[in-house]
């Protein structure tokens, strides 16, 4: 997976000290199912997720990423959950603190497929009966966005 441009270019500022991202994660739903994707860096079964670019809706980021990374044009319809990501560091020894907005969309056209590399496979699952996730945090996100809330959970605030 490329490093976004903009990345780049604060690297060149920050070195390899925590760069603090805004990322989101696109939940999306289609008669039960939960749109997942096998990522290519790591082999992990993934709801879709990305950076939000410089300027970007987040919301706006949720959708672009579902069509860049699945082919699949969804519609965002809730903020579900807002929490911290704990700092990831890099083979590189680069550093980033994610904000993760974990929405929850909708399928609106488009069959799923590995559209840019991000993902060696994409498909639709079984809500009621996901496969073992192997990041824990991920199976937490699909939960958030399929509970049936107005109210976007968040962390801390005490």
């Amino acid at each position: 997976m490329p490093t976004p441009d903009f990345i780049l270019d604060l690297r060149r500022f920050v070195g390899t000290r925590p760069l603090p991202l805004v990322g989101v994660t696109a939940v999306v739903v289609r008669d039960g199912d939960v749109l997942l994707g096998r990522r290519s860096d790591n082999g992990h079964l993934t709801p879709v997720t990305g950076i939000v670019d410089p300027g970007e809706e987040p919301a706006d980021a949720a959708a672009r990423e579902t069509l860049e990374e699945a082919g699949v044009v969804c519609r965002v319809e809730r903020l579900a959950w807002v929490h911290q990501i704990p700092r990831v560091t890099y083979p590189n020894g680069d550093q980033s603190d994610y904000l993760d907005l974990v929405f929850r969309c909708s399928w609106v056209s488009g069959e799923p497929y590995p559209a840019d590399g991000e993902m060696t496979e994409v498909g639709w699952y079984d809500a009621r009966s996901l496969p073992e996730l192997e990041l824990p945090d991920m199976r937490r996100r699909i939960e958030h966005a399929l509970r049936d809330e107005d109210a976007a959970r968040f962390e801390g605030g005490r």
